[in-house]
């Protein structure tokens, strides 16, 4: 199966980044991606924190997930949505929600970002439990060709959720990395956890300088079970794809079978 994550330089306006992300997912799908992901943040990269919870949606209904699902059914393709604000029980904060689409435009799984972002450096800060209620629960779906296991951006630094998710063919890493934090650790990390998981890694970042002043890392990218990064798009908006090899999975498995011989 072809794959392909949607890189993105996301505005502070949804109706912007709605159509770049349609412009995007149509061409992919046109080049014969199958299943498309989006980046962390991609409907909103708001002037303010607290800007996402305005747009906050309802599970299952609103705006951006009658968009999603429209093009899931419209284009054919298994849709990973990067991430969405959605309503949390504190009304001054929000879920960051990872929503995943069926071909027939179903949503099959959920997954709201466990790990929330703090750092602190110089003039730089950040701090995503300000404005975002953690999820507590890992969640994965079958895409046909194997498991897909879901994570968001700052989870790529906690391998334990990794190995909670069990076996898999693909990992699904939506992120907004910062380019400080990006340029020091994203590709080693990506690398690591498609090596010890012995699976394919596919990541989609926000790439460049944003309206609000933030500069995202980028460098979304296509790793495989050994290692080696396949595609990779550094800055700017773009594509990133190639294809899923079970026989390679299956290769590098049975020659290294470091799942096997796992203690704990």
């Amino acid at each position: 199966m072809k794959i392909a994550a949607l890189q993105m330089i996301s505005s502070p306006v949804p109706s912007e980044n709605m159509a770049t992300a349609r412009r995007l997912m149509q061409e992919a799908a046109a080049s014969g991606a199958k299943l498309l992901l989006l980046p962390e943040y991609w409907p909103l990269m708001g002037l303010q924190e607290t800007d996402k919870v305005g747009i906050a949606e309802a599970a299952g209904r609103g705006v951006l997930q009658a968009f999603m699902a429209e093009m899931a059914s419209s284009l054919g393709v298994w849709l990973i949505g990067g991430t969405i604000p959605l309503q949390a029980a504190d009304a001054d904060k929000v879920l960051n929600t990872t929503l995943v689409y069926n071909p027939q435009g179903q949503q099959v799984a959920r997954y709201d970002k466990m790990h929330l972002f703090g750092f602190s450096k110089g003039e730089e800060s950040y701090e995503e439990a300000r404005t975002i209620v953690a999820g507590n629960q890992v969640s994965s779906f079958d895409a046909g060709f194997g498991k897909v296991a879901l994570s968001i951006c700052y989870d790529l630094r906690f391998p334990e959720l990794f190995r909670a998710l069990g076996t898999c063919s693909l990992i699904v890493v939506p992120a907004a990395f910062t380019y400080t934090t990006g340029q020091a650790h994203w590709e080693i990390l990506l690398r690591a956890r498609a090596i010890e998981n012995q699976c394919y890694v596919l990541a989609c970042g926000q790439g460049g300088k944003h309206v609000n002043g933030r500069r995202t890392w980028g460098h979304s990218m296509l790793i495989d079970p050994w290692g080696k990064v396949l595609n990779v798009l550094e800055e700017g908006e773009g594509i990133v794809s190639g294809d899923i090899d079970e026989s390679l999975i299956i290769s590098i498995r049975e020659s290294l079978p470091a799942l096997r011989h796992r203690k704990l």
